[in-house]
């Protein structure tokens, strides 16, 4: 039976959500045919974003609450594919995920969250095989030019050399721009629940936790400052390596590991050569070590909310996400030392102007581009569900860039 929408926006009222919904609005060009709908719990609000954003009229609004299943379910049923910025997840989108599990419809999200997903993965497998539901968490800068980025490397190594690299080192070159109150949301959240369940810290360090049928060979320490040979850099700690990596690796586990059973993948920011660069990274470090030291407390993680960090919907002016950007350094390596350099840069803050193309070109790729064929219902990463159709995708519409370093 037809549904009424291609797509539908859910949280199209909250920060990150305004950028996606805008997003959606300049490609009424390029896909003049998408049929597509935006969703919140506050119908006077979504109005509100329409006028401030100069939305058609014709756009349908919704109002639902992420709290009601019933009206999830409704919801869902309308749609071929949900794009939920609505967050943290762990506190308002299991009602949500659900519904379209048992539906059939498509989900794309924003998770960096990876106690949650590890507990929805299970969860949700058998409901989305059976009803045709392609589930894709983690489709922003948490983890797209990172689990693609290395696809893309992993291709170009087998294109070049015949075979796969073992080993990856992902490291963060450039990142201009800021982190949203959402993301910044979750992180609190998660810390507050290993604060209640240290049983999920194990979940936090486990590089392999949302592959718990493959463990793979011990993967590098992310956690001290570092020199890198293959970089000819010091390196220090990356807050995202936690989610990244185990994204990395389910990708790997869900493709039939054809990167071989002992790759290891490891991600750092580059700090620079010489002592110059031998004391950002252990300043990196100190860094990373206080803020894990300031979180466990309860008292700091209030004055950290109520006074210091971006709340949910906040985020940076125009003028500040439009002059962002970020590259990421990919570097492989083969068992026989054969070794290749790639590049994934964006042209946009990567927590919000390049992440909301990133999650919108992720809903049109399931839309438009991979079939039930090659994709079957499931719970996927962005990597493992759309691989280099989704690549080819971003780099025509979202001003990301993939190529190879000489």
């Amino acid at each position: 039976m037809s549904k009424p929408f291609d797509l539908i926006l859910f949280g199209a009222s909250g920060f990150t959500g305004r950028l996606v919904a805008q997003y959606l609005h300049t490609l009424r060009n390029s896909e003049p045919g998408l049929r597509w709908a935006m969703a919140a719990r506050n119908l006077s609000k979504l109005r509100a974003v329409c006028t401030e954003l100069g939305i058609d009229d014709h756009i349908p609004l919704i109002e639902a609450d992420a709290a009601n299943p019933q009206a999830m379910a409704a919801l869902v049923k309308q749609t071929r594919v949900v794009i939920t910025t609505v967050g943290p997840y762990q506190q308002y989108g299991e009602t949500l995920i659900s519904a379209c599990a048992a539906n059939g419809t498509d989900y794309v999200d924003l998770c960096g969250e990876p106690t949650w997903m590890a507990s929805m993965i299970p969860q949700l497998q058998g409901p989305a095989r059976a009803s045709g539901a392609r589930i894709v968490f983690s489709c922003g800068f948490d983890s797209i030019p990172f689990d693609l980025g290395v696809l893309f490397l992993q291709d170009e190594m087998r294109q070049r050399f015949s075979t796969p690299a073992t080993q990856v080192h992902g490291r963060m070159r450039v990142m201009k721009g800021g982190i949203s109150g959402g993301t910044i949301a979750s992180a609190l959240t998660t810390v507050e629940l290993i604060a209640r369940d240290p049983s999920q810290a194990m979940v936090m360090n486990n590089p392999f936790a949302l592959t718990p049928a493959l463990q793979g060979p011990a993967q590098p320490d992310g956690e001290l400052a570092a020199y890198d040979p293959l970089a000819k850099s010091w390196t220090g700690p990356f807050m995202m390596a936690a989610i990244n990596t185990k994204n990395i690796h389910r990708t790997h586990a869900l493709l039939g590991q054809p990167w071989g059973p002992d790759f290891r993948y490891d991600e750092r920011m580059l700090c620079g050569d010489g002592e110059r660069g031998r004391k950002r990274a252990k300043k990196l470090q100190r860094q990373t070590e206080r803020q894990a030291l300031l979180l466990r407390f309860a008292p700091s993680r209030w004055l950290l909310r109520r006074f210091v960090l971006a709340k949910p919907g906040q985020g940076p002016s125009l003028e500040k996400r439009e002059s962002g950007r970020f590259e990421v350094l990919f570097i492989g390596q083969t068992a026989s030392q054969q070794m290749l350099k790639v590049c994934v840069s964006g042209d946009r803050d990567p927590g919000y102007g390049s992440t909301a193309k990133m999650i919108a070109q992720s809903a049109l790729c399931l839309l438009h581009d991979v079939d039930h064929d090659r994709t079957a219902g499931g719970v996927w990463t962005p990597g493992a569900a759309m691989g280099q159709t989704l690549i080819a995708r971003l780099q025509r519409y979202a001003g990301l860039r993939f190529r190879v370093e000489d």
